[in-house]
């Protein structure tokens, strides 16, 4: 192909690319083309051929006017340049003449300036020190305000601020004094221990006056901030102290005398000594009286004395209390000891050794062991004891003289039972929970020593055998009595002891009783003589003679009750009786034991001693007690 025909063909190509450009462009996806149409629209109303042919010439006269507009808007905004910057130069001109004649005036004031400044740099020294000064008054010095609440005479939430204050200008001054400022300092401590003073002595007095007002229960706020700050004057506020302690022990004598004569509000609940005739009820309504009152005062001063972190506050609760509680001693050991020294029952007599035992316990805890209170329920505990070992010493002393003659079934005689029945019901009357009671042990020994005494003296006209089950049986009852009381193991160990002895008297007239039932004497006798040849060619060990004794405990293993001695049978004790019958009976087992042995010992020359003796020592004490013997 020659180069015209290729480029014909290139230019065919380039048309059909263009075209199909065209024919797949998208008119929605250009903003140009869409904002030029948009445009074209508003002056384009007509399609016609003449509008058509007039499109370019309209566009281009459309673009004329735009400039034009355009050029006139601009040419406004350049004349308003032009007099922007003719007033700037007009401004620059007149800010020159300025400061040329400031230049001026400030050449020609140059001294008056220095002296306003100098002026000034005064002023504000003065100010400051004025500020200073204010500060200093209103640091260390007391405002009209709390002058006047320092001296006011009723006491207010406002004294006690003021008279912080004062307390933390006085710790204040010690600072100043430090940074050189001694005169001063001094001086306004100085003022402020005089302030101090004057106000701790006003408030003296109006505590001790408030002291003789307080009705239970009043404690107000104020005394005890009054105490808080009188802990530094320790006179004054022992004075105080006093003065409280006097009016509550008033007071409570008071309250506990109307207690005894009136009784409560509108007569609930009743008086006291309308029970006088009960002795335990009476007493026992008194001291619980005091035992509710005495935890109130105890409250109150807590209360009272909340305040003060500088003493010790329990020491001086327990002193107070001892004190306010001393006034009420009298008329309650009058009353109590009425009762002691009146001819009351010995039951009733110890009642009330317990009860005053008891709140002796309860306020030593409370009050301490010192007080007044304290040491007269002691004395007054200690008396109605005595009385009562007294009144229950000479009640024994008559009841033993029936203890002479033991009945003849040998059990205790009535004597012993009515002296033990009055001891049951002694220690009945309270539970002993402290091992420092020590009237229940003297009461155990004010009955039973007596009582063992004419116990031995009457067992001593009878024969051993009687002797020892009536002992037991006494004994055994004792042991009874006591067993359900604390703190009675010493007196129990020793009723132990005799019993141990009258049982070791009867097993051995038991087993005595059963060796001689049982022709063993001479049997033993030869046992214990070995050594002399052969037991089989001793008199009384041949196999005949053997006999007898083995016939005799073959009746005693089917029947060893017709062996028991009848006393035995008259024990109370099943315990006692058991222990006997074992004991006598390991007595005749060991002997059995000791001959089968001799019989087996080929020595002896028994001949068939297994079908001569056929049961074993083992098989008569299974026989004889059910277990082997120990």
């Amino acid at each position: 192909m020659t180069s015209n025909a290729l480029e014909d063909q290139d230019k065919g190509n380039n048309i059909i690319k263009r075209v199909n450009k065209i024919l797949e462009s998208r008119l929605e996806n250009d903003k140009d083309t869409l904002t030029a149409l948009k445009e074209l629209s508003t002056f384009f109303t007509e399609n016609n051929i003449q509008s058509r042919r007039n499109l370019r010439s309209k566009i281009e006269k459309r673009s004329l006017d735009i400039n034009e507009d355009f050029l006139s808007a601009f040419r406004k905004v350049k004349e308003s340049l032009d007099s922007i910057y003719s007033d700037v130069l007009d401004m620059n001109t007149a800010v020159q003449n300025m400061g040329s004649q400031l230049n001026a005036t400030k050449a020609q004031t140059h001294h008056l300036l220095e002296q306003t400044a100098k002026l000034q740099a005064e002023n504000q020294k003065i100010c400051m020190q004025e500020e200073i000064t204010d500060a200093f008054l209103r640091s260390f010095q007391l405002s009209k305000t709390e002058l006047m609440a320092l001296r006011e005479a009723n006491i207010t939430e406002d004294f006690f601020g003021a008279l912080e204050r004062v307390l933390s200008i006085h710790s204040s001054c010690r600072n100043l004094m430090q940074c050189g400022h001694q005169t001063s300092a001094l001086d306004i401590m100085d003022q402020m221990a005089m302030y101090q003073e004057a106000a701790l002595e006003r408030l003296y007095r109006w505590a001790q006056t408030h002291c003789k007002s307080i009705e239970s229960p009043g404690i107000s706020q104020l005394l005890t901030k009054a105490m808080s700050k009188l802990q530094d004057r320790p006179v004054l506020f022992k004075y105080v102290v006093n003065e409280y302690c006097t009016h509550r022990r008033s007071v409570l004598v008071r309250i506990f005398l109307d207690a005894l004569t009136k009784g409560g509000p509108s007569g609930t609940p009743k008086p006291i000594e309308m029970h006088a005739h009960d002795p335990q009820r009476y007493i026992a309504d008194m001291l619980a009286f005091l035992h509710q009152a005495i935890p109130s005062e105890n409250e109150n001063l807590l209360t009272f004395l909340k305040g003060c972190d500088k003493i010790d506050v329990t020491e001086q609760v327990q002193e107070a209390l001892t004190n306010i509680s001393e006034g009420v001693c009298t008329p309650l050991r009058v009353r109590v000891e009425h009762i002691i020294l009146s001819d009351i029952s010995v039951k009733a007599l110890y009642s009330v050794t317990n009860l005053l035992w008891f709140y002796h316990q309860t306020f030593t805890q409370e009050i301490g062991e010192f007080g007044g209170l304290v040491k007269g329920l002691k004395e007054l505990y200690e008396q109605s004891g005595e009385t009562l070992i007294n009144q229950l010493t000479s009640l024994v002393k008559k009841e033993v003289e029936s203890v002479s003659i033991p009945p003849s079934d040998l059990s205790p005689s009535p004597g012993v039972e009515t002296l033990l029945s009055l001891l049951r019901d002694l220690l009945s009357v309270a539970p002993v929970t402290d091992s420092r009671h020590q009237y229940p042990s003297k009461i155990v020994g004010c009955v039973l020593e007596p009582l063992l005494q004419a116990v031995n003296i009457s067992a001593s006209r009878l024969a051993t055998t009687d002797m020892a089950v009536y002992l037991l049986n006494c004994l055994h009852l004792m042991q009874t009595t006591l067993a359900f009381y604390e703190f009675m193991d010493e007196r129990l160990e020793r009723l132990q002891a005799q019993c141990d002895a009258q049982l070791d008297t009867l097993t051995s007239e038991q087993a005595s009783s059963l060796v001689a039932n049982l022709n063993l004497g001479p049997i033993y006798t030869i046992l214990q003589e070995q050594g002399k040849g052969p037991l089989s060619h001793i008199p009384g060990m041949q196999p005949s003679s053997l006999n007898n004794f083995l016939r005799k405990l073959e009746n005693f293993i089917s029947m060893p009750e017709l062996l028991q001695l009848p006393q035995v049978n008259c024990l109370l004790s099943g315990n006692h009786r058991t222990l006997v019958q074992k004991r006598s009976i390991e007595v005749i087992v060991a002997i059995y034991k000791q001959l089968y042995q001799c019989i087996h010992d080929p020595t002896n020359l028994y001949e068939n001693p297994s079908s001569f003796i056929s049961r074993t020592p083992q098989q008569v004490s299974d026989a004889l007690l059910g277990v082997q013997p120990e």
